[in-house]
């Protein structure tokens, strides 16, 4: 079973950094970006992650949590978010269940040779746990403010 548009997203738990025990139906009442991305300390994912990072303001003022999400494990994303003073967790998918279910595992290609890997994609997940808006095959340019521009639009004003 994997994620669709307009629907509700299945119930996950996950293990992310700083002992974080993670539940989707825990987050209900808070709009959730998962941002997928293939490993930490490459160049991509670290600049995705540090423009995450310096936008985190204008996503916790929206009611945002982060989320990003690769098969690395914990202490690579301890040391990963400490480099980088990520202010959000990283979760670590090494089962790739949560790569399953949001469909991102593709076969790419690097130097000539195929492996399987994770697509860089984001998803926007409402206050209700309801898919919003998916980013698929992910520039890391101008993305996490693309990103944030969907999660405020999607905000109410008051």
């Amino acid at each position: 079973m994997s994620v669709t548009l307009g629907q509700e997203v299945p119930h996950f738990t996950a293990v992310a950094t700083s002992a974080t025990q993670l539940d989707s139906a825990q987050l209900k009442g808070k709009k959730l970006v998962l941002y997928f991305y293939p490993k930490d300390s490459t160049p991509g994912c670290t600049t995705e992650g540090q423009d995450f990072r310096d936008l985190y303001p204008a996503f916790q003022q929206a009611n945002t949590l982060i989320f990003g999400v690769s098969r690395d494990g914990m202490r690579s994303h301890e040391n990963f978010k400490a480099k980088h003073a990520f202010p959000f967790e990283l979760i670590s998918d090494q089962d790739e269940e949560l790569c399953r279910l949001f469909d991102v595992i593709r076969l790419k290609k690097m130097y000539g040779k195929e492996h399987w890997g994770i697509e860089r994609s984001t998803f926007l997940i409402d206050e209700q746990g309801v898919l919003l808006q998916e980013w698929r095959k992910v520039k890391v340019p101008g993305h996490a403010q693309a990103v944030l521009e969907a999660v405020q639009a999607s905000t109410p004003t008051h």
